[in-house]
């Protein structure tokens, strides 16, 4: 019995770790990151009072965020032959 428990205690977990690792990569989360990096630089942009193609300017953090997201894959393949 208790092997029973023990066993349906890791297929629990298992999902939950599928679960986390799916919203990692998700395109859900990137993209709401994007749109609360742009928020944020927009109202930062604001307050230091840099009005000059301050929603152009304020596409900058978000492109680099999205270019890592994109290029990390590179990198962690790489990283997982490594090791």
């Amino acid at each position: 019995m208790e092997i029973e428990n023990r066993v349906t205690d890791i297929e629990e977990r298992n999902k939950r770790v599928e679960l986390d690792k799916s919203w990692e990569t998700s395109w859900t989360r990137r993209i709401c990151i994007m749109i609360l990096t742009y928020i944020t630089v927009i109202i930062y942009s604001y307050l230091i009072r840099n009005f000059d193609y301050i929603l152009f300017s304020s596409l900058v953090p978000v492109i680099g965020f999205i270019l890592s997201t994109l290029s990390l894959k590179v990198v962690r393949k790489k990283w997982e032959k490594w090791q």
